[in-house]
C-alpha cells in the first residue's frame, strides 16, 4: 500500500482577474524531505505557497494533508493542519522578547506563564540546534536571530510542514551554514520543508528534490542528485541559458568618485555611516557587501544627495574637468553641476519609479525640464521608452501601461534602462536583482558589465556573495556602518567576506591593478588638496575682480571732480 504524502496539490488553479497565477498544478511532498521550489518571477511559486499557508484560497482543485482533503481558508486553518510559513519580511514586534513574539496570538487559559514558555522555546532550540535567548528583545537581535524566532514560532504551534520564502537572502555564509544544519536536523525529525529561492547553488546543497514552475504550471519535479544548475535553469525559462558572468579586466581605470570620512546619521541621531571612505574607478565594478542594515542604502543615498551628511567629502572627478565636491548639493544641484550620476535605488516603485505612470511618463522624470516654455517634451521620452522596451525585452501590454502592474523583473528593466540611457559616468545600483528570476538577473549583470566597458564607474550593492565575487572587480565590505576593508574579487573567498561582514577586525585593502595600497589611500588626500587649490584660486579671482571693480568705481568718481575743477579754472 502506497504511503500518503505529507502535502499534495491536485489540479490547483488560481486567477487574479484575467491573469492565471496557477494552472492545474499537481505536486506532492513527502515526510522528511526538503523541497526547493523554483521558477521565474510570475511563475506562481509564492501564490501556490500562499494557498497552502491560508493567505489565498484556490479557485479550483484540492489540497491533501497526509492523504486527507483539507479546506484552508486562513493562516489559522493552516496551523491547525500543521503548516507554518516563514516570510522573507519578518512579522515581529521589536519591543517584545523572543518568547513573547513566539506566543503572540495564541489563546491559552489563565495568565501567560513566561517561564513555561521560555522553557519550551529552549527545548525546541536544543532539539534542532538553534542558538537563541528567549528573553532577548527583538530590536537587540541580528537578522539571523530574528529569522530563528520566526522558525521557532511555527514549530511552537506544532508545524510539521514548513515553508521558507528566500530564507538566506539577508544571511552571511556562516549564518546560512547554521540555518542549513537546523533544516537538516528538522528533516531528520520527519519535518517536510519547502524552500522558495533563486539561489541555485544553495538548492543543490540543501534540497532533496526540486519542483519547477513555469508560467503558472508545474513542469517537473526532479531529484537534486540527478540534475544540475544548467538543467534547472533551462526548465525554468524553457530554453538554454548561459550561467557565465563575463568579467573583463578593467582597462585604464581612473578615479571617478572619491569618498572620505563620510559620517551620516538618521533622523533619530543614530549613526548609519561612520568615517566611510572609498574610491570608485571608471571602467570597474565596485561591489558593496554587508549584512542588511550595515549602511549600504545610506551610502548610495548620501552620494546621490538624498541624505544629510554630518561630515566628510564626496569628490566627483570628470574625464577632462576639475574635481567637484558633492557634499551640500541637492540632487538637482548635482545634475546642474554637470555630474553624470545615475542611481538605481533599492525601493523601485517608492523611490525609482511612479507606479501609476507608464514607461513614457517614467522616462520623462529625467527630462521634464527640457521642454520649451510651459510645455513638456513627450516625444523624446516616448522614443526612449520604446528603445528600452525593445532592447531589454520588457514584457508589458504597452509603453503607457502602469508600471506597478508589471512583474518585479520588468519594473527593474524599466528603471535600469532609464538610468543607463542618461549616459552616466557613475552608475550606482542597490540590490538590482533582489527577488528577480535568474534570466532577468543575468540580463542586469550584463548591463552592468556593458557600462563598465564604456568607462563607467559602477557601484553595485548586492546580497548574493557568489554574484559579487563573479561580477565585481573589487568588493568593499561594510559592518555596522564602518568599512571592514576592500578585497580583490578575483582572489577573495565567501568565508573571508563573511567574516568581514560581522567584524571590523579583518581590515584589508586591495588597490587597483598597478597601484600600491599607499597610493590608494592617498587618493582622498590628493582630491582634497585639489579641491582646496581650486577654492583658493576661485577666492583669489573673486578678490581680484572686486578690487578691480572698486578701482574703476573710484576712477569714475574722481573724473567728474577733475572736470569741475577744470571748468572753474577756465572761468
Amino acid at each position: 500500500m502506497a504511503k500518503d504524502h505529507a502535502v499534495e496539490f491536485k489540479g490547483i488553479s488560481k486567477r487574479f482577474g484575467h491573469k492565471t497565477a496557477n494552472d492545474k498544478v499537481d505536486l506532492y511532498l513527502d515526510r522528511g524531505v526538503i523541497m526547493s521550489l523554483l521558477g521565474e518571477n510570475g511563475s506562481g511559486k509564492t501564490t501556490l505557497m500562499n494557498m497552502l499557508a491560508g493567505i489565498y484560497f484556490p479557485d479550483e482543485g484540492e489540497i491533501f494533508i497526509d492523504g486527507k482533503p483539507v479546506v484552508i481558508k486562513s493562516p489559522k486553518d493552516a496551523f491547525d493542519n500543521g503548516i507554518g510559513m516563514i516570510h522573507q519580511h519578518f512579522k515581529l514586534v521589536d519591543v517584545f522578547t523572543a518568547a513573547e513574539n513566539i506566543v503572540l496570538g495564541l489563546r491559552e487559559e489563565g495568565r501567560l506563564d513566561r517561564r513555561k514558555v521560555s522553557a519550551k522555546v529552549r527545548e525546541i532550540a536544543e532539539k534542532y540546534g538553534f542558538d537563541i535567548d528567549p528573553d532577548k528583545k527583538i530590536y537587540e537581535m541580528s537578522v539571523s536571530e530574528k529569522q530563528t524566532v520566526e522558525i521557532i514560532k511555527v514549530l511552537y504551534r506544532g508545524a510539521d510542514i514548513l515553508i521558507l520564502d528566500e530564507p538566506t537572502a539577508v544571511l552571511t555564509p556562516q549564518e546560512t551554514g547554521k540555518l542549513f544544519k537546523v533544516l537538516k536536523a528538522m528533516r531528520a525529525d520527519g519535518k517536510s520543508i519547502i524552500l522558495i529561492t533563486h539561489k541555485l547553488n544553495e538548492v543543490m546543497e540543501i534540497s532533496d528534490v526540486v519542483a519547477v514552475l513555469r508560467k503558472g504550471q508545474h513542469v517537473a519535479t526532479v531529484r537534486t542528485s540527478e540534475t544540475s544548475e544548467k538543467e534547472l535553469t533551462e526548465m525554468m525559462v524553457g530554453h538554454t541559458v548561459s550561467l557565465d558572468i563575463d568579467r573583463p579586466l578593467p582597462v585604464d581605470p581612473k578615479p571617478r568618485l572619491t569618498v572620505a570620512g563620510l559620517t551620516v546619521k538618521d533622523s533619530e541621531g543614530v549613526t548609519k555611516l561612520d568615517d566611510v571612505g572609498l574610491v570608485a574607478y571608471g571602467g570597474e565594478i565596485l561591489g558593496i557587501a554587508g549584512i542588511a542594515g550595515s549602511g549600504q542604502k545610506e551610502l548610495l543615498e548620501a552620494i546621490a544627495g538624498l541624505r544629510h551628511i554630518q561630515k566628510g567629502s564626496i569628490i566627483y572627478t570628470p574625464e577632462h574637468e576639475a574635481p567637484a565636491e558633492l557634499v551640500g548639493k541637492s540632487p538637482m544641484e548635482i545634475k546642474e553641476a554637470g555630474v553624470a550620476l545615475a542611481f538605481v535605488p533599492e525601493d523601485r516603485l517608492g523611490m525609482g519609479l511612479v507606479g501609476g505612470m507608464g514607461m513614457t511618463g517614467n522616462m520623462m522624470l529625467r527630462s521634464w525640464n527640457k521642454g520649451k516654455g510651459i510645455f513638456v517634451d513627450t516625444k523624446a521620452p516616448e522614443k526612449l521608452a520604446e528603445k528600452v522596451l525593445e532592447n531589454l525585452d520588457v514584457q508589458t501590454p504597452g509603453i503607457d501601461y502602469p508600471v506597478r502592474k508589471l512583474s518585479g523583473g520588468n519594473v527593474q528593466k524599466v528603471l535600469v534602462g532609464r538610468e543607463i540611457a542618461s549616459a552616466p559616468s557613475v552608475l550606482m545600483s542597490a540590490y538590482a536583482v533582489r527577488g528577480l528570476d535568474i534570466n532577468t538577473s543575468y540580463t542586469i549583470y550584463n548591463l552592468m558589465t556593458e557600462q563598465k566597458m564604456k568607462g563607467v564607474a559602477v557601484v553595485f550593492v548586492g546580497e548574493d556573495l557568489d554574484v559579487l565575487l563573479e561580477l565585481c572587480d573589487r568588493i568593499l565590505v561594510l559592518c555596522g556602518g564602518k568599512v571592514s576593508g576592500v578585497v580583490d574579487a578575483r582572489k577573495a573567498t565567501k568565508e573571508q567576506i563573511g567574516l568581514m561582514m560581522t567584524s571590523t577586525d579583518f581590515i584589508h585593502s586591495s588597490p587597483m591593478p598597478g597601484e600600491t595600497i599607499s597610493q590608494a589611500e592617498a587618493m582622498v588626500a590628493k582630491a582634497r588638496e585639489e579641491e582646496e587649490r581650486l577654492a583658493r584660486e576661485k577666492a583669489e579671482a573673486a578678490a581680484a575682480a572686486a578690487a578691480a571693480a572698486e578701482a574703476e568705481a573710484e576712477a569714475q568718481t574722481e573724473a567728474p571732480e577733475e572736470a569741475v575743477k577744470e571748468v572753474e579754472k577756465n572761468d
